[in-house]
């Protein structure tokens, strides 16, 4: 089957970039993240099924946000999706 998809020019650069980072092309980069997608649906993300986070789960999202700078860590441009992804066998 085929598709045509119609991307913003930045959407279409990152992927471009992940797919780079991965050493595979655009299409077989894009056709694997359809693909998972399919095979995993995620659950519902609508407001009414997640509830307001409490005040402590609050304070430690804002402290593990300065970690990273505090500490001078990085994921080397990678997202914690690629690095999931790279984590699955």
């Amino acid at each position: 089957m085929s598709i045509t998809i119609n991307l913003a020019p930045e959407l279409q650069a990152e992927l471009a970039r992940q797919a780079a980072t991965h050493g595979v092309g655009l299409d077989v980069y894009a056709t694997s993240l359809i693909e998972s997608a399919a095979r995993h649906p995620k659950a519902s993300t609508s407001v009414a099924d997640n509830p307001k986070p409490s005040r402590e789960v609050i304070e430690a999202i804002k402290t593990l946000k300065g970690f990273g700078k505090a500490h001078r860590l990085s994921l080397g441009g990678m997202t914690i999706r690629e690095l999931r992804h790279e984590a699955r066998p």
